[in-house]
């Protein structure tokens, strides 16, 4: 996986002063049902445009040296439609849900016959292998080495995937993978992360143009 992804020839720096801005795709229609939409690539819904373009409205004063886009067609268009000239980066994509993929949590449950979360309990096998928390977690430390150094020239974006957005959240405020199991992120929403008196810290979450009624499912 990281054969294209060569480490920097110096260390990260440990205070830059940019922001980390990150913007959940718009909704899809997976998404919407709660579905885990790991690799599958679904388009956004008309829904999914509004919130990628309401996402463009908030980032529009930021000052970015680098953005970062998932491949996966729903992170990509809700970067242009955020007017976000963004990079394609293989590592932004989501969490690989093997067996799971497609399938609701409570159905997960109903089948196993307790409180399964992708967190505690992890993946199985299926279409494709599954990941574990911990290897979304490399892939996220991976991209914060890219970033970091960026962050000292600038703010950064990147357009990804609420369960690989909270990870690197994780990742980033130095805190165990699975912290991101008690942080949620809405479909279409726009946070930052910074440091703050030299340490990472959240500067807003989940920001979007209504605050959340319900927990978002995936």
């Amino acid at each position: 996986m990281f054969a294209n992804d060569p480490l920097l020839d110096h260390p990260a720096p440990d205070n830059p002063q940019g922001k980390l801005i990150l913007l959940r795709h718009g909704e899809t229609e997976w998404s919407k049902d709660g579905r885990h939409t790991g690799l599958s690539d679904f388009p956004l819904t008309s829904r999914g445009e509004d919130l990628a373009r309401g996402a463009g409205e908030l980032v529009a004063d930021y000052d970015f040296s680098l953005v970062l886009t998932s491949p996966l067609q729903r992170a990509r268009r809700t970067a242009e439609l955020a007017n976000l000239h963004a990079e394609i980066d293989p590592l932004l994509v989501e969490w690989d849900y093997g067996g799971y993929e497609g399938r609701t949590t409570l159905d997960i449950r109903r089948e196993l016959g307790y409180n399964w979360s992708a967190f505690t309990h992890g993946v199985i096998r299926g279409e494709t292998p599954g990941e574990t928390v911990e290897e979304v977690a490399a892939r996220a430390s991976r991209v914060l080495t890219r970033v970091l150094p960026a962050m000292a020239e600038g703010d950064v974006a990147l357009v990804a995937h609420g369960h690989f957005l909270r990870i690197l959240t994780a990742v980033f405020l130095r805190l165990a993978p699975r912290f991101a199991a008690q942080i949620t992120l809405d479909a279409g929403s726009v946070s930052v992360l910074s440091f703050y008196r030299e340490q990472p810290a959240i500067l807003s979450w989940n920001y979007g143009r209504q605050l959340p009624l319900t927990p978002s499912e995936s």
